[in-house]
């Protein structure tokens, strides 16, 4: 695995942005998503939008709502530069 090197950060994601892109990635619209969150819709457009912080209460229940992990959503630009050949 030496031989390959982890691919360069194209553009820089926002929080709301990587909440829209997963939701998009699952098919739903806000409306769907508002109803499976419980969070309204006016607020996912907020989140998505970067006026609304997203706050990690909202983050675990739009997680599970979306079937992905918490931090994808807060930590959109995070990479690993962890050595696993060590």
């Amino acid at each position: 695995m030496k031989r390959f090197r982890p691919a360069k950060r194209r553009v820089e994601v926002t929080v709301g942005a990587s909440v829209r892109i997963v939701r998009e990635l699952q098919g739903l619209s806000q409306n769907q998503l508002a109803a499976l969150t419980g969070i309204p819709q006016a607020t996912l457009s907020a989140i998505e939008n970067d006026r609304v912080r997203l706050g990690i209460e909202r983050a675990k229940t739009l997680a599970r709502a979306l079937k992905c992990h918490p931090a994808v959503l807060v930590f959109p630009g995070w990479d690993n530069h962890l050595d696993t050949a060590a």
